[in-house]
């Protein structure tokens, strides 16, 4: 054994054992020498600040929009009263025209010829009312002076009452056909403006035949057929905004009339809004959105900008308490209608989750994050 060999070393001399000694003292250091260092401790990921802006209630509007139309309160359909080709069309949709403008024109030469013949017999009889009337100034004369017998006065007097009854009635029907030529021209009946023309030159009309709509560019109403479902929260006073094709605010008015009965075609409930003077984008005839608030309710909300949507659903982190910090937590949340730069919170967020609006591109599931107040106060919402 080795410590046999080293004991007998020994005792053959004391610089042979120190030499001994030292050997193995070195070869013990160099093998603690060569063991490699332990690895040290990886640094902690550092958390980054991030804006945050807690959940909060706030006043949302529940709201529906519908199509609506725009109708003038004082329209007028043109229709003739008589028959006839069209001769003239003197004006085109759109013009403005006032209140007796000749707006067409009906053949009139056959009503005209009609007046003509009428003028002529209304001469005719003229000419025998004159003639009786001075025969019965003669014959009274002549029943004076006792030359002519009661009974040719009598005559004389029958005869010019006659005349004078045909006169009249002759000057009557001059009258009437004079007036019925009016009715070759059409006539706007107020100021405003004309609508579609579905007629063309040459075209024959009847009373039955649409010619062109009138309608006064003023006292604009929204028409708006509201859903039955809805028939027990329609009521007047309801505030509607009218919105164009981008959803922009046209007007602000409100309900005026809610109609107490059913349109079958449609299966909705007639409801009016009046149309601001002001309004000056909205035209007679024109569609667009209304949009109806029902009521307001505190809701919690969050801005638009810290809601990521991935495959049709809605995320967004909040910073999270995890040990002495925060960390980025994905939520899935379900969100009603943006109303302004907000969205009300259906589900998913509790009032006072810290919502975060910064840095969405470079988080991560329990990325550690330093939150920091948004500044300025949260955007309340706005039509």
């Amino acid at each position: 054994m080795r410590l046999y060999e080293i004991s007998c070393d020994v005792r053959k001399g004391p610089g042979k054992f120190v030499a001994v000694v030292l050997a193995v003292s070195l070869a013990a250091l160099l093998a603690g020498c060569s063991k490699k260092a332990a690895p040290a401790a990886a640094p902690a990921m550092q958390a980054m600040p991030v804006l945050v802006q807690p959940v909060t209630l706030t006043s949302v509007p529940s709201t529906d929009s519908y199509v609506a139309t725009i109708k003038s309160r004082r329209s007028a359909t043109m229709q003739p009263l008589v028959d006839g080709n069209l001769t003239k069309i003197l004006v085109k949709s759109g013009d403005q025209v006032k209140a007796g403008a000749v707006l067409m024109q009906i053949d009139p030469l056959k009503q005209q010829a009609t007046v003509e013949a009428q003028q002529a017999t209304e001469q005719q009889q003229s000419a025998v009312y004159q003639y009786n009337q001075s025969d019965l100034a003669r014959q009274q004369e002549l029943y004076k002076d006792g030359i002519i017998s009661k009974q040719a006065y009598d005559q004389a007097m029958q005869a010019f009452a006659n005349s004078k009854a045909a006169l009249d009635s002759a000057a009557a029907q001059t009258r009437t056909q004079r007036e019925q030529l009016a009715y070759y021209q059409i006539h706007a009946p107020f100021d405003g403006i004309v609508g579609d023309i579905p007629v063309h030159l040459g075209d024959y009309v009847s009373s039955t035949t649409t010619l062109t709509t009138i309608d006064e560019d003023k006292d604009l109403e929204a028409y708006i057929y509201i859903p039955t479902e809805r028939a027990v929260e329609a009521r007047t006073g309801l505030a509607v905004d009218l919105l164009d094709a981008n959803g922009a605010v046209m007007a602000h008015t409100g309900l005026d009339f809610v109609s107490p009965e059913v349109d079958n075609n449609l299966q909705g409930i007639l409801a009016k809004a009046p149309v601001p003077k002001s309004s000056q984008q909205l035209r007679n005839g024109q569609m667009v959105n209304a949009r109806i608030t029902w009521s307001a309710a505190q809701t919690p909300t969050v801005p638009v900008l810290a809601v990521s949507r991935i495959g049709g659903q809605s995320f967004l982190y909040v910073a999270a308490a995890q040990g002495p910090g925060y960390a980025a937590h994905q939520v899935s949340v379900k969100l009603g209608e943006p109303v302004g730069n907000l969205y009300p919170v259906l589900g998913g967020l509790n009032v006072g989750d810290r919502v975060i609006l910064s840095g969405l591109q470079f988080l991560q599931e329990g990325m550690p994050v330093f939150p920091m107040q948004a500044p300025g106060p949260a955007a309340h919402p706005g039509h």
